[in-house]
């Protein structure tokens, strides 16, 4: 009876078990892996912490951040004489509270940081694809215009392109993008060279693969984990130019909150009330540190080769 009651399982049911089994050990591998490293694990709580903050900032927001109250103006923090419970941070200028401004200045760092990364990986795996793989002219005109791009330094590109543009979010992620590039290219095009040598690549170009399918089968696969570890350090490097170019006032513009706008903003009143600066920028060094620990963890993770070297 039960044997009969039992339905039997599919090929595809079969296969999406195993695929299923497969993918929940590789997780739980992971897991064991992060928590062996410890700075993988602080990496991974600031990270995660940072998004929750940025994502239900809303929820966690004691306060409304734009909400100008001057009878509260340049309150301390509550550990100092004059600090009150009711504003932890403290107050602005302008009698905002820097805790709730602090968690809402989340939400464009974390955007402007991984949208930028995500348009200067694109373009840069694109270049780097197209480039390592057909090699000849092509590469020269790509290779040429990455050297063009080398010779200026990324923030002075950024200050010339904002001086021209209207400053905006978009305008930043727009900017930081096409600044950023040219790490993803040479990278990319330096392991295509190699991989499209390699004996499948030769054999599938044989058989009359077309040259679409054999990068995105082929070679695409096997350069995705250096792009990712990359993309996760640059992420680091994009929040911090978004904070420079804000506190530079091309940025983010007010009423907007971001780090660097409330660095910017407390700078005049450093000598009298240095909490103003002094939290957004523990806030930058705080999540900068988490992703560089994090990317150096998913390095050795995705990288064998760091792995033996260590070993």
């Amino acid at each position: 009876m039960e044997k009969s009651n039992q339905a039997e399982l599919s090929p595809y049911q079969i296969a999406g078990k195993k695929r299923h089994s497969e993918m929940k050990s590789i997780f739980i591998s992971t897991l064991k892996k992060l928590w062996k490293s410890k700075t993988g694990t602080v990496g991974f709580i600031i990270v995660i912490s940072i998004c929750l903050m940025a994502a239900f900032a809303p929820l966690l927001a004691p306060y409304n951040p734009y909400k100008i109250n001057v009878t509260e103006m340049l309150i301390p923090p509550f550990w100092i004489d004059g600090g009150s419970f009711a504003h932890i941070l403290g107050t602005d200028n302008l009698g905002r509270d820097m805790l709730s401004r602090l968690i809402y200045g989340s939400r464009i760092s974390i955007i402007v940081g991984i949208l930028s990364v995500v348009l200067a990986g694109f373009i840069g795996v694109l270049f780097g694809l197209i480039a390592g793989y057909y090699g000849g002219l092509v590469d020269n005109i790509v290779m040429r215009l990455v050297d063009s791009f080398l010779s200026v330094p990324t923030i002075l590109f950024c200050l010339v392109f904002l001086t021209v543009l209207n400053p905006g979010i978009a305008t930043l992620i727009f900017v930081i993008g096409i600044t950023s590039w040219v790490m993803y290219a040479r990278l990319v095009r330096s392991e295509t060279l190699s991989i499209r040598e390699r004996e499948y690549v030769k054999a599938a170009r044989t058989m009359g693969v077309s040259d679409f399918k054999i990068i995105t089968r082929h070679i695409f696969p096997n350069v995705v984990s250096s792009v990712i570890v990359i993309s996760t350090l640059s992420v680091a490097s994009a929040i911090i130019t978004e904070s420079s170019l804000s506190f530079l006032g091309l940025g983010i513009q007010p009423p907007t909150i971001s780090w660097g706008i409330m660095l910017s903003e407390g700078r005049e009143y450093l000598a009298t009330s240095w909490w103003l600066s002094t939290f957004p920028g523990i806030a930058i060094t705080l999540t900068v540190l988490g992703i560089i620990f994090l990317g150096e963890w998913l390095r050795d993770l995705l990288d064998p080769r760091s792995s033996r070297v260590k070993s």
